[in-house]
């Protein structure tokens, strides 16, 4: 009897990088407690780009600590891979951060001491394969930078050498956490053009939090979280290109 005929089986989908199930954060304050996340089930793939939305106070950075190992749920579990990182401790978690995860903030956290391309190297020489500094400050536009003081450079430039930092030991995941808060519109798409060419060149699964609905339009998928929830999830059509955003 002949083989049947149709189409090809669709290939197994990959493996999620993270597997975060039934996350909830309950902090302690003096008036009672906080709940800044409330049961949250998410995934991110690898190569993915995901912006996290929401108003603040909404759990959205509570969410990004949780997934980059600075924070720890009170209850539900986070994979990366198939690693339980609720189950780690503070050594393991710090490796964890070390190894796989580069982090960019809305505020810059350069050394004001040292050069664009001593803050990315502060970082490659910690790192088990890292790219070349110079390598990673070209990725983000500033091969003719390398040499400034932050004092010298923009708020825009600064953030960018942030982003180089942050993809110079090749992480596995860059999460970013409103990275162009502190940054006028046209310099923010500079910067996310940044995020954008590492995402797309270098396959780095990428989430971004921020409250501007705008950016959303950059991602693979939308996640809206609201009073430490998520409210929905929606899968962008298309990509924009960054340099196509007007806010």
């Amino acid at each position: 009897m002949g083989a049947s005929r149709g189409s090809p089986a669709a290939a197994p989908a990959a493996e999620p990088v993270f597997r975060a199930r039934g996350i909830s954060k309950v902090y302690a304050t003096g008036a009672g407690e906080v709940h800044a996340l409330r049961g949250v089930d998410l995934d991110l793939s690898p190569g993915e780009f995901v912006v996290l939305l929401g108003p603040s106070g909404s759990g959205k950075s509570t969410l990004l600590n949780i997934l980059g190992g600075l924070d720890v749920p009170t209850s539900g579990a986070v994979h990366f891979r198939d690693h339980d990182l609720s189950t780690w401790d503070e050594e393991a978690l710090t490796r964890y951060r070390r190894e796989h995860v580069g982090f960019v903030f809305q505020f810059y956290n350069l050394i004001a001491s040292l050069t664009a391309r001593e803050n990315v190297a502060l970082v490659t020489e910690i790192a088990e394969s890292p790219m070349a500094p110079e390598q990673a400050l070209g990725m983000v536009g500033l091969s003719d930078r390398m040499d400034h003081f932050p004092a010298e450079l923009s708020g825009g430039e600064q953030q960018r050498v942030a982003v180089a930092r942050a993809v110079a030991k090749r992480p596995d995941v860059l999460l970013c956490d409103e990275p162009t808060g502190a940054l006028d519109a046209r310099t923010g798409i500079v910067v996310l053009q940044a995020i954008e060419r590492v995402n797309r060149e270098l396959s780095t699964t990428t989430a971004v939090i921020t409250h501007n609905a705008v950016i959303a339009r950059m991602a693979d998928r939308v996640v809206t979280l609201s009073g430490g929830a998520v409210a929905s999830v929606v899968r962008n059509a298309t990509r924009a290109p960054a340099s196509s955003l007007e806010w």
